[in-house]
């Protein structure tokens, strides 16, 4: 996720929350990957069923939905609130 996030940050996340585009997410893709990504627009994951398109802040480097497609909503372990260390802040996009 560089540029947004470095190797070391430490996350504060809240489980249990509904993601929105532009949040920044811990999500399990289908093949049990678990990775921090950012919603970048609502996604049909199957007919009549929509979950969320996630991409990395650098495509370049990055694999997302782009590669492993959408994900259900029950996919996103927790919203990312802010960054708690070495650069405090939060990380809306």
């Amino acid at each position: 996720m560089i540029p947004t996030l470095q190797p070391g940050d430490l996350l504060l996340v809240r489980y249990g929350t509904p993601g929105s585009t532009g949040d920044l997410v811990l999500a399990r893709f289908a093949d049990g990957t678990l990775a921090v990504k950012r919603i970048a627009y609502a996604a049909e994951v199957r007919p009549g069923s929509l979950g969320w398109f996630l991409l990395s802040d650098n495509p370049a480097e990055g694999v997302d939905s782009r590669h492993r497609g959408a994900i259900d909503p029950d996919a996103l372990v927790a919203v990312v609130r802010a960054r708690v260390w070495p650069r405090p802040g939060p990380l809306r996009g």
